[in-house]
């Protein structure tokens, strides 16, 4: 499996934008609070493309990732895999590589995710420790570790 990441352009917003539906739906649907007009225009009001990566397998999109650095963290703000590509070792893969270069630049990494989402039990499984919580979302922490060394 070859992942890439592939930069985004202003252009690539409507794509991103049925990404992030089709990765949130089934949780959002859930909990009764599917609403693909919201999830437009929620995440267009913070769309920055020079902090977004398409994610792609072997030459197909696949997802995408947006982090903001912040003073003192990093903030993923979107990480969306489409569903027919989750279970399959992508996410864990990027977030890897996502942790090596927070590890060596001893930054903590925070996110918020969707109560009831499955993607709470995976943040959870890399090492993020829940910090508060809201009426919709779970928000986490990640502190960095030691960087590895490449030998």
């Amino acid at each position: 499996m070859n992942i890439a990441l592939r930069n985004t352009t202003q252009s690539d917003a409507d794509a991103l934008v049925a990404i992030r539906i089709a990765a949130m739906r089934e949780s959002l649907e859930r909990i009764g609070r599917f609403d693909a007009q919201r999830a437009r225009e929620r995440f267009l009001a913070s769309f920055d493309p020079a902090l977004c990566r398409f994610i792609e397998v072997d030459g197909v999109q696949s997802g995408f990732i947006l982090i903001r650095p912040q003073e003192d963290h990093w903030l993923l703000d979107h990480f969306y895999i489409l569903p027919e590509h989750q279970g399959k070792g992508i996410g864990a893969a990027v977030l890897q590589a996502v942790f090596a270069n927070a590890d060596v630049q001893r930054m903590p990494i925070r996110l918020g995710a969707l109560r009831g989402s499955d993607s709470n039990r995976f943040y959870q499984r890399y090492g993020f420790i829940p910090t508060d919580e809201a009426e919709w979302d779970i928000f986490y922490v990640r502190q960095p570790g030691e960087p590895k060394q490449i030998s």
